[in-house]
């Protein structure tokens, strides 16, 4: 299955995607692109060493959202799935309905609880003891779409926000490949808002 992945930054996640797959952990998904938002990112350098495409589809270049999401959905046309891999856009009926299902995204808490941007730092200031990451389907709302999995990160006493994201990204480094093979080997369906997983 040809994934091809939505960056916005530092591309820590894609990095953990692209060191599975030269791994032979990733198989059958195979990253057939990599897509930033925005130019000069780190995420695009990172997909250029490892000999992937890497396409820049500026979101500020277009006026309106169905314009944007036409440019990454013909960037995105040899794809069969998406990974938004800190992609720091919200996406449309019109870019989700295109891959129904196959939209996966990680996100920095255990959501339903901290949507949105700095969830490490949401949950810092909200004094919850356990935070940790979801990967999760996407639909068009704010990280809303139906949970995979998650992992718990103990937050402990001196933790700040920078400490308590260093602790997730290495568990979302773990997951994220994992999830991505299980829904390229077809293994992933919903039921409602229930993952449903098929065992191997």
């Amino acid at each position: 299955m040809k994934i091809g992945v939505l960056v916005s930054g530092s591309g820590t996640n894609l990095q953990a995607l692209l060191d599975a797959e030269a791994r032979g952990e990733l198989a059958p998904a195979e990253i057939a692109v990599v897509v930033s938002n925005r130019p000069g990112v780190k995420a695009l350098e990172r997909a250029a060493a490892a000999g992937k495409p890497a396409i820049v589809v500026d979101h500020k270049a277009f006026t309106d959202r169905a314009a944007f999401e036409d440019a990454l959905l013909a960037a995105l046309r040899d794809c069969e799935a998406v990974v938004l891999a800190g992609f720091m856009r919200v996406l449309t009926h019109h870019f989700v309905e295109k891959f129904p299902l196959r939209i996966v995204n990680t996100h920095p808490s255990l959501l339903p609880a901290f949507p949105g941007v700095d969830a490490p730092k949401q949950a810092i200031a909200y004094g919850v003891k356990v935070s940790g990451v979801t990967v999760h389907f996407v639909d068009t709302s704010l990280d809303g779409g139906p949970i995979i999995e998650q992992r718990t990160v103990r937050i402990e006493p001196g933790d700040d926000a920078a400490a308590l994201h260093a602790k997730i990204q290495r568990e979302e480094h773990r997951l994220l490949p994992q999830v991505v093979q299980r829904l390229a080997a077809g293994r992933l369906s919903c039921e409602g808002r229930h993952v449903v997983e098929r065992a191997e």
